[in-house]
């Protein structure tokens, strides 16, 4: 989960060439440090020398520390920001790792399995160890690699050859960074289920667990692929196997700037990424669709033959992804009259599931990069299921180790807990499920025009209710002594009900609950106490099949119990006013779509609630936005 940033950069004066190391690489862990912020660190090689400096806490406090004791100048540096897995957040845990008699530091993303079997092994040699990391295990192990195997001779391979027969030994997921003072003008890395990127300057190179790590100083990238090695100088890009074995990786262009990651004026990312919605669900739509309302789904390249002999769906996520799942779900059981599973990534393989070649796997990660979900689609495709992803990152590990992939063109998401993401989701698994249903003749082609129309109109209708979003926030600030809130909803509600449960424990660490509202009278209800906020998401009382009265029911259920009813209805819906104390109209719009209006709300409010709190909503604490180990 952690963020990490590597650079080599020339010094004869060419244009975009010769940043000082420092500089670029605290610019990249300033944005990548949502990613984790237990601690921070950098080294930089100089003068013969490695120079670092690390500090537990935020990157605020790592700056702090360089302004009182400054690294040299150089033109050559890594650094990393911190997600605690082995060990607390800990100055002596952070990251760099020294080795080598400190010629040699070391950043690590990730966790390496048999780290203990190593140490003893070290040990056994005489190394001494200052943390309980992983990490400086492997550190110590690549250093006793280049010093007692292979002599420290830099014609031999160097650094490079070094982590290849160290990366033989580890097990786990890793990426590594690597610099040593005898190679000055060298960085090494090293990628197993771990992510990393390359990119592709001027007289200069970088590496990052992303592109944001690199973004302002270029657009190239290159995606890297399993067990890979890359050694880049200012003028060379070198990619190997593990085992020395030459690989390439693939070049693609960034198509975001460095704006696109700045707050836009918004006092966190957060409320910047619940108002980028309109504009997300807007670029996840654009171009998947033809004059005529036929979906072109280009990305999806997998026989439309085998598409059509598809007998179950299986959903894999985890978290507010899993959520998207579920509410996709709903739409494409009724589209595609297809059986649709949803599964946490982590309980799927573990249970013995029933896959075959008939089984669609459909994930959803916005980072790509999601370890459970990887190795849950790995299990499927071993099992002989078609994979595609859903992801919002373009050449990260799961689109690449899938059979096709949708991307969601949301842009980059930076606060920790996703908003716009979601929405995102949400709306390319609609699009799936329509090209399915346009596919298997389940639809008539004037039926998905009509409802690719409706998606077309949702984006005007979430600016809406941000437009009008004055009054759900006031309602969060006063509710910031809350202890505990509830989340009611019916059928694509319940999803959306605990996806606002979701948010508000991600943000404003209080207690919160999303439940299936005809579920309460078989035991929830015996949490409604006087005083007891509940929020209720009502679905619109159009319809033949609508669960309104329902609803309504299970409102004034709670009411009479003493609860406090905060109703999310469509305009229009008058009966509800009577037995709500709050409530907020969201545009009206099909039963099925309605998810992509109800949650914007919930957002809004567990912002507002948190920032009265006066938590940072960006970087909620013990979460960094891409889990990148199970």
């Amino acid at each position: 989960m952690c963020g990490i940033v590597g650079y080599v950069g020339h010094s004869d004066g060419r244009v975009n060439a010769g940043h000082n190391a420092l500089d670029v690489v605290l610019e990249g862990l300033r944005r990548l440090e949502y990613r984790g912020y237990d601690s921070a660190g950098i080294a930089v090689v100089a003068d013969g020398t490695i120079s670092s400096r690390k500090k537990s806490g935020k990157l605020s406090n790592l700056i702090t520390e360089l302004d009182t004791r400054p690294l040299p100048e150089s033109l050559t540096g890594i650094g990393h920001t911190r997600w605690a897995t082995h060990g607390g957040p800990t100055d002596q845990n952070a990251h760099p790792h020294l080795s080598d008699g400190g010629k040699l530091a070391l950043i690590h993303n990730g966790i390496i399995e048999n780290f203990a079997e190593l140490k003893l092994e070290l040990q056994g040699k005489g190394v001494t160890f200052e943390s309980e990391t992983d990490t400086e295990v492997a550190a110590a192990l690549l250093g006793d690699i280049y010093r007692n195997q292979l002599g420290g001779d830099v014609t031999n391979g160097g650094l490079t050859r070094a982590m290849q027969l160290a990366c033989q030994r580890l097990e786990g997921a890793f990426t590594l960074l690597a610099v040593h003072a005898d190679q000055p003008d060298v960085v090494v890395a090293a990628r197993r289920n771990s992510p990393l990127v390359v990119g592709l300057g001027d007289g200069e190179n970088f590496l990052g667990s992303d592109v944001s790590g690199f973004i302002d100083y270029t657009r190239r990238a290159v995606e890297l692929g399993q067990d890979q090695i890359v050694t880049i100088t200012a003028d060379s890009v070198e990619i190997t196997d593990f085992y020395g074995a030459p690989a390439e990786g693939k070049e693609y262009k960034v198509d975001w700037d460095p704006a696109s990651a700045e707050k836009g004026g918004f006092p966190s990312f957060m409320e910047k990424e619940i108002h980028d919605q309109p504009d997300a669900v807007r670029q996840t739509l654009l171009g998947r669709s033809d004059i005529h309302g036929k979906l072109t789904l280009d990305e999806l390249r997998v026989d439309p033959e085998l598409l059509k002999h598809v007998n179950k769906i299986i959903v894999l996520a985890c978290g507010t992804s899993a959520y998207a799942g579920q509410v996709a779900k709903y739409a494409i059981e009724h589209w595609c009259r297809i059986p649709t599973e949803v599964e946490l990534s982590h309980e799927f393989r573990y249970r013995d599931p029933i896959v075959d070649e008939n089984t669609l796997i459909v994930s959803i990660s916005q980072s790509g990069e999601t370890m459970d979900t990887l190795m849950a689609v790995r299990y499927a495709k071993e099992q002989g299921a078609k994979t595609v992803s859903i992801c919002n990152t373009n050449g990260s590990t799961i689109p690449r180790e899938s059979d096709a992939v949708l991307y969601t063109h949301a842009g980059p998401e930076i606060a920790v807990a996703s908003t716009k993401a979601f929405l995102a989701q949400i709306t390319a698994a609609y699009l799936l499920g329509l090209y399915l249903a346009q596919l298997r003749g389940n639809k008539f082609q004037g039926e998905i025009k009509d409802i690719l129309a409706d998606l077309g109109k949702i984006p005007a209708k979430v600016q809406h209710i941000l437009d009008n979003e004055a009054q759900i926030k006031e309602l969060g600030r006063s509710m910031a002594d809350a202890k505990s809130v509830l989340f009611l909803g019916r059928h694509v509600g319940f999803p959306v009900a605990m996806e606002g449960a979701l948010k508000l424990k991600e943000l404003a660490y209080i207690h919160a609950e999303g439940f299936a509202a005809g579920e309460l009278k078989h035991g929830p209800i015996a949490l409604i106490e006087e005083g007891q906020p509940v929020f209720v998401v009502v679905p619109s009382p159009r319809g033949r099949d609508s669960l309104h009265a329902k609803v309504v029911s299970n409102i004034q259920e709670v009411r009479a119990r003493g609860a406090r009813t905060i109703v999310i209805a469509e305009e229009g819906d008058e009966a509800v006013k009577a037995y709500a104390e709050h409530v907020f109209y969201i545009p009206e719009t099909p039963t099925l779509l309605a998810p992509l209006l109800a949650t914007v709300p919930l957002q809004i409010f567990a912002l507002a609630l948190a920032s009265a709190k006066g938590y940072d909503v960006d970087q909620p604490r013990n979460l960094a936005k891409s889990v990148t180990v199970e």
